[in-house]
């Protein structure tokens, strides 16, 4: 039986992460050793293309909240790999925390190409900042395209990452802004 025909009968023929029934085809998730169905997703053309790089479209992967729950590995490390790449929404963070994956399936799923080599962002005083963490700005910052300044002091709440490790995105007098991380301090 081939790798399709076996990704069809196990996704009931619909795209195994939004469930879209047309422009079906299969997509090796690296890495991969041999090629097999366990290795491999049946995806709509939608979720191909946000996945091959294009800009994912927010509210098309709220369907990650359906998907994430799969029993089948390769379904959830491709939600893992998706939320995490969403990370800077509070609804993407929120279904990160409660996804539960066996040890193996999350060393696959945190085995995403150059994961290990990306930059880390870091506070002025060279700590790793990550999401959810709360830090506090050091110095006057004007908020472009406002007239709000973010004043020293401040303290922001459940940070998120952004794709440019120098930025960090967080809520500032209930305005969410994007800040430079060597402007802020780890609390």
């Amino acid at each position: 039986m081939s790798i399709e025909h076996t990704l069809l009968e196990r996704s009931g023929h619909r795209c195994e992460l939004c469930g879209a029934p047309e422009n079906l085809s299969p997509w090796a998730v690296p890495p991969q050793e041999l090629a097999s169905s366990d290795n491999h997703i049946l995806l709509c053309g939608t979720c191909l293309a946000q996945i091959d790089g294009a800009e994912p479209d927010q509210n098309h992967w709220r369907c990650l909240n359906d998907s994430m729950w799969s029993q089948v590995p390769v379904v959830q490390v491709m939600a893992f790999r998706m939320l995490k790449r969403l990370g800077s929404e509070t609804w993407a963070q929120d279904l990160l925390e409660m996804l539960y994956l066996e040890d193996d399936t999350r060393k696959w799923a945190e085995a995403a190409a150059g994961a290990e080599d990306a930059e880390p962002t870091l506070d002025v005083n060279g700590v790793v900042l990550v999401a959810g963490d709360n830090v506090t700005l050091i110095k006057d910052l004007d908020v472009k395209g406002t007239s709000m300044t973010a004043k020293r002091g401040t303290a922001v709440r459940g940070i998120s990452l952004s794709d440019n490790p120098k930025h960090i995105e967080g809520r500032v007098n209930g305005q969410r802004i994007v800040i430079i991380a060597a402007y802020c301090k780890k609390s």
